[in-house]
């Protein structure tokens, strides 16, 4: 269950609606997950109740998710076929009040089977979109992704790693990133595995 703001708004008519539903069905409700005063277009990050029912699914503490409607769920469309990916991976039913839908029947099934259909083809035309940018962006010249670390650097990389130095140490006394240590590092022992 969740409301958006905590002024007023409560979630006690979707928990009688819903408790009505799983006495009707003969389901019985373990747990209780709600989020109060957080909009649903937040991460699991940002959601407690969100997230404690993600953890409690992994646990497999129960079979099936009830929510009053699918934007008590989220609002953005990527952080729900997320969700109801690793609902369907766990084998946990969704049941979605308002809009009638029980993936554990054929059709509930298929309706959130056909969301995550969409939601793929957005996803993949968006990545289209991107690669025809970057590809237009190279064909004028731009250099893509970061600059190359300078030769100078790399060099005292190497100078104090090959002293014994650790790549944590090597990173703060440089004032570069750990991942730019780890890549000059590794790419030497490629050379050096080739030579």
């Amino acid at each position: 269950m969740r409301v958006s703001t905590a002024n007023g708004q409560t979630t006690e008519n979707q928990r009688r609606e819903l408790e009505a539903v799983a006495r009707r069905s003969g389901w019985m409700i373990t747990h209780v997950f709600e989020d109060n005063g957080i909009s649903g277009a937040k991460g699991r990050d940002k959601r407690p109740g969100l997230d404690a029912l993600m953890r409690a699914a992994t646990a497999r503490e129960f079979e099936m998710v009830m929510a009053w409607s699918v934007d008590r769920l989220g609002r953005s469309l990527q952080h729900l076929v997320q969700l109801f990916a690793e609902l369907r991976a766990l084998g946990i039913g969704v049941y979605l009040h308002q809009q009638h839908v029980d993936s554990t029947t054929p059709s509930g099934k298929a309706l959130l089977e056909m969301s995550m259909v969409f939601a793929d083809f957005e996803r993949a035309m968006m990545r289209e979109r991107v690669h025809a940018g970057l590809a237009r962006a190279r064909a004028k010249g731009k250099v893509i992704g970061r600059p190359r670390t300078r030769p100078a650097v790399e060099k005292r990389i190497l100078e104090l790693r090959s002293r014994g130095w650790g790549m944590l140490k090597i990173a703060g006394a440089l004032g570069i990133g750990t991942g730019v240590v780890q890549r000059v590092v590794r790419e030497e022992a490629k050379r050096s595995a080739v030579c």
